[in-house]
């Protein structure tokens, strides 16, 4: 156990601690958010339970701090007093102030703090009230239906281009009420600029990253001035929606409408995309309880927390200290980055009991997959529906799917999820 980083542990973690291994500790010696394994990407969990176990609030390298445990992140996630969510300081260096992704992820709901996020989550969760999400349940069956029609054609289906990834861009275009002739570019956008959040960070990805803002705005212009003309209705568009502002008179900016309409596709479409993708690799991974979930459709509400747990989709979250803060004993001075690991603190023995071990039924499952505190995820309860309709509905369609190839993951830290699942359909 470290003596200058580490919080007090459980005594789960005692116990693990004490039964670390050499591997363990080699894990947690070279851990590098900037250097990591190819082995990491496929399976983070050995590190992520060393580094609980060892040393949960991890010293990195550069000054910052690791943590793994559940209850830590819980606690900065509702502190927004001492623990901010704007990113200006963050990302100033590593993207340059001038480039077009600084100007985009220090403008978004998601890296800022109040009064820009109040506003901005105020104005998107007008749109995505239960009274909304429940009448787009209809056309998202529909869409659902369409694609298992298409894939049951063929017999064969790569589960992430032909299902999971063309679900969350149907709603967001939707949403934004893009014309459906020119959804083409969005998923290369979103995946673009969302790949340039990853810690390492190559200059091919920032390149990638930067074209893709700059040809998404364009689009935004476009599309903007041709709302503003032909306003929708903004109890369903949510361009509309941002575009009248609050009923006080306040309104966004350009800048700050334009950058959160492609917050909306990212936000949307990554987290979504990985729920219903790494749900269904679940289900050929662990035959017992696809056969649970088979017998007992009920029970789905349920398994999509346990795929959110088991294999959140975002795996790494951060914030700022802004106050001199201290948790379990380890002094956190005011300046000093932190990095939220979502997916360690969803497989912490503390709040769930086998961690390790996937479970349709559990309950209760206080998963941080879509955080927690004010920042919690505006569009949690879409990407469930979602979700739900989508495994359930193929379950019931293929109950006897299986892989025609190995899954191919993506090369990435911060998002978990799958490039290709390809598989034969019965």
């Amino acid at each position: 156990m470290s003596t200058t980083t580490s919080g007090h542990p459980s005594r789960s973690d005692q116990g693990a601690a004490a039964s670390a291994t050499d591997v363990d500790h080699a894990l947690v010696q070279n851990f590098s958010l900037q250097s990591l394994p190819e082995s990491f990407y496929d399976d983070p969990y050995p590190t992520y339970r060393a580094l609980r176990s060892i040393d949960p609030i991890r010293r990195m390298a550069d000054g910052s701090l690791f943590l793994t445990r559940h209850r830590h992140l819980e606690a900065i996630y509702k502190d927004t007093t001492r623990f901010s969510s704007d990113k200006k300081v963050e990302f100033a260096p590593k993207y340059g102030a001038g480039s077009l992704l600084y100007q985009h992820h220090t403008t978004s709901l998601v890296f800022n703090d109040p009064p820009l996020h109040t506003r901005v989550r105020r104005l998107i969760a007008g749109a995505l009230n239960a009274r909304a999400i429940a009448a787009m349940e209809p056309a998202l069956i529909t869409l659902i239906d369409r694609l298992l029609d298409r894939m049951q054609e063929r017999g064969t289906a790569d589960l992430i281009g032909d299902f999971a990834a063309a679900i969350p861009i149907e709603v967001i275009g939707n949403l934004l009420a893009v014309p459906r002739e020119e959804r083409g570019p969005l998923r290369g956008w979103s995946l673009a600029i969302l790949g340039a959040l990853e810690p390492a960070l190559s200059a091919e990805a920032q390149e990638r990253g930067e074209r893709a803002v700059a040809e998404f705005l364009d689009y935004l212009r476009i599309l903007a001035a041709d709302r503003r003309r032909h306003p929708g209705n903004p109890e369903h568009d949510v361009l509309t929606r941002l575009i009248a502002g609050e009923a006080s008179g306040e309104r966004l900016s350009e800048p700050e409408l334009l950058q959160n309409c492609i917050f909306i596709l990212n936000a949307g479409h990554e987290t979504t995309t990985n729920l219903i993708g790494n749900g269904l690799e679940l289900m050929m991974r662990f035959p017992e309880e696809r056969r649970r979930l088979i017998e007992d459709p009920a029970l789905i509400r349920s398994a999509i927390e346990e795929f959110l747990r088991f294999e959140s989709s975002n795996q790494l979250g951060n914030r700022r200290v802004v106050e001199d803060a201290e948790i379990d004993g380890v002094v956190m001075p005011k300046g000093t980055l932190i990095t939220l690991c979502i997916g360690a603190a969803n497989r912490d023995p503390e709040p769930f009991a086998q961690p390790d071990r996937l479970d349709i039924g559990r309950s209760p499952n206080r998963h941080l997959a879509f955080a927690s505190g004010p920042h919690a995820c505006v569009g949690l309860n879409l990407a469930r529906l979602e979700g739900r309709l989508a495994i359930s509905r193929f379950l019931a369609r293929f109950p006897n799917f299986s892989a025609t190839a190995p899954p191919r993951r993506a090369r990435r830290a911060r998002f978990r999820g799958f490039t290709t699942l390809p598989v034969k359909l019965i």
